[in-house]
């Protein structure tokens, strides 16, 4: 069976954003949240605009035309990127690098709710099982190792890891809606194109946003940011591959499919954590992983019919 693009496309991306979102939770203890979020878009700058370049040679093309819509689609993902990324290193804060994670991965669901009442788009039923399948094995890995009760799920519920990786997670899902609508505007554009244009203009939005409030408000972060480049320039580029891939897979198909598929980034989570951040995992895990794993593969049956 011939697996789509969108399928290696969003494997790519994970296992990049895996390998960047571990940097940054090392970045934690040197930088606040704020600079250590801000460090991923302002050290990205270089890789995005040598991508974009790369690719209009490649492809001999000049830049597309976008519309204020396009533009305000970029910022409005953008933004929201912000406040996910600020939200899920304060989850890090409180609990694991696996478990902030963990609740942070509820986008997928979220994104089932959105596309289907919201937007009204059709998510087939052998997908949705396999979304909630993968978020549900998420929640028993969260878990692992505690006595899992009605009582026990609705006191974790209101933890501040929990708050703040559900929070992310919200904020995620309106990133990918507003970048997938933002490549719908670009529609006569190759999709290799099409995706280094969004990540170089939501990158430099960002940069702008969050460059200039800190400028303002918290000139110290600002300051440690630029201070700790050169860590900060290795999370730049592992962002910009993630991103771009990411992109590159809403361009390709359903957002709802492409983060659902994406829960596949936990299992790389666990053995980031295990290994290399010496995180002490929990028994039970195995359930986990097995719903997780069920879950990705429906997903990957289902995108490919």
């Amino acid at each position: 069976m011939m697996f789509p693009l969108w399928i290696p496309i969003t494997m790519a991306a994970a296992v990049f954003q895996v390998w960047r979102t571990a940097l940054q939770a090392r970045l934690r203890g040197a930088l606040p949240p704020g600079a250590a979020g801000f460090v991923r878009y302002l050290y990205a700058l270089p890789a995005d605009f040598v991508f974009v370049g790369l690719s209009m040679i490649m492809l001999r093309q000049g830049l597309p035309t976008g519309s204020i819509k396009f533009v305000f689609l970029c910022l409005a993902g953008g933004v929201a990127q912000i406040f996910g990324t600020i939200l899920l290193l304060n989850a890090f804060a409180h609990r694991s690098f696996v478990v902030g994670t963990a609740y942070a991965k509820t986008e997928a669901a979220q994104l089932v709710v959105f596309s289907v009442f919201i937007q009204h788009i059709h998510v087939g039923l052998p997908a949705t099982i396999g979304i909630l399948l993968a978020v549900s094995g998420v929640f028993v890995l969260s878990f692992a190792g505690q006595q899992l009760s009605l009582r026990s799920l609705a006191r974790a519920s209101v933890q501040p890891a929990a708050l703040f990786g559900l929070a992310a997670g919200s904020a995620f899902a309106v990133t990918a809606i507003s970048l997938r609508a933002a490549s719908l505007e670009l529609s006569e554009t190759p999709i290799l194109l099409k995706a280094v244009v969004i990540l170089a203009l939501t990158n430099t939005l960002q940069t702008l946003v969050q460059g200039g409030y800190m400028a303002l408000r918290t000139p110290r972060d600002l300051y440690a940011a630029l201070r700790l480049w050169k860590r900060g320039a290795v999370v730049g580029i592992l962002s910009s591959f993630g991103s771009g891939c990411w992109f590159a897979a809403f361009a390709l198909a359903n957002v709802a499919l492409v983060r659902g598929f994406g829960q596949i980034e936990i299992l790389l989570t666990l053995v980031v954590g295990h290994f290399w951040l010496k995180e002490i995992h929990k028994r039970g895990e195995a359930a986990g992983l097995l719903l997780v794993g069920a879950g990705v593969v429906l997903i990957a049956i289902a995108g490919s019919q």
